[in-house]
């Protein structure tokens, strides 16, 4: 009697290796005649630039804070002394000297919290209360006046604190306005469609420079004499109302990309308008906006360097107020540049970064 178990034969190599360093560069720096010119070309402007940058940055550089070294140095080396002499104020701005570590620890505790509500196993109930706390210390550590901290008005806040607290509360504060406006205008009810139509279309008629300028200098006469706003809540309240106008239209076109037939069966299915909405309608609309909705998280957190018009002197404004104020490391501007690009860089790569990983998980939540 014939066996007729099934025997599967050996699994042959590939005769091409489609995995490691030399098939990455063939598909992705040479994969046609245009791919490999442009190659060929960035690889040659950087051979040609990288060996001056290397030595004016690194091996012709001064990196203690001597500015007569520098001075010597101008012309042939970086100056990174700079950065060694003018760091704490670039970073807390003219925040009171002596109290920096509230600002650091202050900082370091939201930094913390944005890392937490980033990872899949602390998105429970509780966050929304964590957030609550981390808030409440933020604001007790920058402004004192209790539990015998120094008060400190908050116009003196600044440097990276106030860059990192302005665009976190603006992006959480924004993000569910953004929802209902967007929301809204896509309502039956004409009044309502109305106002999130003139909302969104004249706030995204304007610059942000425009916004926070009458925050700050406008609002404040349309209030009554004996009734003030702190200057911090309204330029908060400016970035907020312009970030969620952008929101709620990369949100909008989210929800126009939704197949019809999602409608019709929960229509089927008895749910009402807002069942529809919380659970079919904005999970999968929100999914498709990832990477718009963040390149304008990308965007809040860089358009915060405006808000020094309004004479709160955050990243940028600091190192300003920084160099400014003193002749003798006034030349070395660049330097200076390059640090708070760089850690604008480290801030907006990982934001990134974290698109991409977000992306790949609701890939693969829609591959099963």
């Amino acid at each position: 009697m014939a066996n007729n178990t099934f025997t599967p034969i050996t699994a042959r190599p590939s005769p091409i290796k489609t995995t490691g360093l030399v098939p990455w560069v063939r598909r992705n720096l040479f994969a046609d005649w245009r791919s490999s010119i442009t190659t060929l070309f960035v690889a040659g402007l950087v051979l040609y630039v990288l060996p001056g940058l290397i030595n004016w940055g690194i091996f012709q550089s001064v990196a203690r804070a001597d500015a007569d070294a520098c001075q010597a140095a101008r012309g042939t080396g970086a100056c990174w002394g700079v950065v060694t002499e003018k760091y704490r104020i670039i970073l807390f701005g003219r925040y009171p000297y002596e109290d920096h570590w509230r600002p650091l620890v202050a900082t370091a505790i939201m930094l913390g919290g944005l890392v937490l509500s980033c990872i899949r196993y602390f998105w429970k109930p509780w966050l929304g209360f964590m957030w609550v706390g981390i808030l409440a210390v933020f604001f007790t550590l920058m402004g004192g006046g209790v539990l015998g901290l120094e008060s400190v008005r908050t116009d003196l806040w600044g440097g990276l604190p106030l860059t990192v607290m302005l665009a976190t509360l603006s992006i959480f504060l924004a993000f569910p306005i953004s929802i209902a406006v967007a929301l809204g205008r896509r309502s039956d009810l004409p009044a309502v469609r109305s106002v999130c139509v003139v909302y969104i279309e004249l706030i995204r008629g304007v610059p942000l420079i425009s916004v926070l300028f009458m925050a700050s200098f406008m609002f404040p006469l349309f209030m009554p004499q004996d009734m003030t706003i702190d200057v911090l809540v309204r330029v908060i309240a400016g970035i907020t109302l312009f970030a969620a106008a952008y929101m709620a239209e990369i949100i909008r076109g989210g929800l126009q990309a939704l197949p019809k037939g999602q409608l019709e069966a929960a229509a089927t299915l008895g749910l009402s308008y807002w069942q529809t909405q919380r659970k079919i309608v904005l999970p999968q609309a929100l999914a498709m906006t990832v990477p718009s909705m963040m390149g304008n998280f990308i965007s809040i957190f860089k358009d915060t360097s405006l808000v020094t018009i309004v004479s709160l002197y955050e990243l940028v404004g600091a190192m300003s107020l920084a160099l400014n104020s003193d002749v003798d490391w006034r030349p070395f501007k660049i330097e200076a540049y390059l640090f708070i690009t760089l850690i604008y860089f480290i801030f907006c790569f990982s934001m990134s970064r974290y698109s991409l990983w977000v992306e790949k998980q609701l890939s693969a939540s829609k591959a099963r």
